[in-house]
């Protein structure tokens, strides 16, 4: 009889402990978050070790970090992020361009950033932060 191990190499998630989060992740959120409790973290486990962790707040936000504990995506399920970690030009153009606006959502890829207002537009900037287009 054959088995098929496929199990073995599956991503598996695993709750932690908030205290269990590398240290730029927990000054990140004592930084950015504070007073708000973290309902739950997840450790997201691949072959090779952890490839990000997720964070749930109390309020509903949602954030990933890489296995380092650097943010990779936050969102604030249309709840307006605190804006002391998103790059300057990013707050600026949106708060100059889109007045009556805030920003929900903010990914950090490999070369740019995504950024989603309260109004349902995503804009996008290349890693500097600088404007590259709407995406609606």
């Amino acid at each position: 009889m054959f088995l098929f191990a496929g199990g073995l190499i599956s991503a598996q998630d695993r709750a932690i402990s908030p205290n269990q989060l590398p240290k730029t992740a927990k000054t990140f959120l004592y930084a950015h978050f504070k007073g708000i409790p973290v309902s739950s973290a997840v450790e997201d486990r691949e072959i090779y070790g952890v490839d990000e962790y997720k964070v749930y707040l109390n309020n509903g936000m949602k954030m990933e970090f890489d296995s380092n504990g650097n943010w990779k995506e936050v969102d604030g399920k249309h709840q307006k992020l605190p804006y002391g970690f998103i790059p300057v030009s990013i707050r600026n153009y949106a708060t100059r361009n889109f007045p009556n606006t805030y920003i929900v959502k903010v990914e950090k890829k490999r070369w740019a950033y995504k950024a989603e207002l309260s109004n349902g537009l995503e804009l996008e900037f290349d890693k500097n932060g600088n404007f590259k287009k709407i995406d609606d």
